[in-house]
C-alpha cells in the first residue's frame, strides 16, 4: 500500500518555501540596489560615432580622431594600427553629478591586444580603459606649473601579460590616479562584463572618510611603446547605488 504523507495543499506550501528559499538572497541583495546612471553604445546604427560622441557631450582629446570611434557589432569600437594615445572624456554638469555609486558595471571587449604592452614592466599601454573622476579637486600630474592637473580618479582597464586585480600607478597623475586590471590573459573577442566596486576602494585608495561623486568620465586607448595594432569595443556602463 501505497502512502502518501503530503496532501496537495501540502506540497504546494512546501514548493513554494523552497523557491522562496533559493530566491530570497538574490531578491534580497538586488533590493538594497539600483541603477542611477546608464551611459550606453548599443542601439546604433554601424557607423561613425564622432558625431554621436560630440552630440553627447564627450570631448577628443590627445589624438582621440585616429582612433577611428565607431558603431559596430551593436558597439562602440575603438582601433588603431599606429602607436596612438586618444581619450573621450564626458564632463557632468554640477546637476547631473553622479552621486551615492557603489560599484560600476562595465560591459566591453578586446579584439585585439597591442603586442609589447606590459605595466609590469613600464609599458602603460592599453587596449581599453575607463577612467571615473571623483568630485572637483584638482591634483597635481606631475608636469609643471600645474598642467593637466586633474581629479582623483580610478581607471579599470583590460590588459593581457599585467596581473588581474593588481593596482597599478602611472607615471603621471601619481597622487590621484590608480590603474586596476581588471581582466588578464588574452582574452580575444569575448564580451567582458566587469563588476568595479568604487565607493570602499576609493576611500581605502585615497584614504578618505567619504567617497565625492561622480563628476566626469571617459574611455581610452593607449598604444605607444607597442607594435601599435590594436581594437577593442565598449557596450555599456552602469552606475549602481550603495
Amino acid at each position: 500500500m501505497k502512502l502518501n504523507l503530503f496532501t496537495k495543499s501540502d506540497r504546494y506550501r512546501f514548493v513554494t518555501f523552497i523557491v522562496y528559499i533559493l530566491l530570497f538572497p538574490v531578491s534580497s541583495v538586488f533590493a538594497n540596489e539600483r541603477i542611477i546612471h546608464v551611459i550606453d553604445f548599443t542601439g546604433q546604427e554601424n557607423g561613425s560615432a564622432v558625431s554621436w560622441l560630440k552630440r553627447e557631450g564627450f570631448e577628443f582629446e590627445l589624438k582621440a580622431n585616429k582612433l577611428n570611434p565607431r558603431f559596430e557589432n551593436d558597439a562602440l569600437v575603438i582601433s588603431t594600427q599606429d602607436e596612438v594615445a586618444g581619450l573621450f572624456g564626458l564632463k557632468f554638469a554640477q546637476q547631473d553629478f553622479v552621486h551615492d555609486v557603489k560599484r560600476v558595471e562595465i560591459v566591453w571587449g578586446v579584439n585585439k591586444y597591442p603586442d609589447g604592452a606590459d605595466w609590469n614592466n613600464g609599458i602603460n599601454s592599453v587596449p581599453i580603459a575607463v577612467m571615473f573622476s571623483f568630485g572637483t579637486e584638482k591634483l597635481s600630474s606631475g608636469l609643471p606649473l600645474g598642467i593637466k592637473a586633474a581629479p582623483y580618479f580610478l581607471s579599470p582597464f583590460i590588459g593581457k601579460e599585467e596581473d588581474q586585480d593588481k593596482m597599478y600607478v602611472g607615471k603621471l597623475w601619481r597622487k590621484g590616479g590608480r590603474y586596476f586590471c581588471v581582466a588578464s590573459g588574452d582574452q580575444t573577442g569575448q564580451t567582458i562584463i566587469t563588476d568595479f566596486e568604487v565607493d570602499e576602494r576609493f576611500k581605502s585608495t585615497f584614504n578618505h572618510d567619504n567617497t565625492p561623486p561622480i563628476t566626469a568620465i571617459a574611455f581610452q586607448k593607449n598604444t605607444r611603446n607597442t607594435q601599435g595594432g590594436s581594437e577593442a569595443f565598449i557596450k555599456k556602463i552602469t552606475f549602481l547605488s550603495k
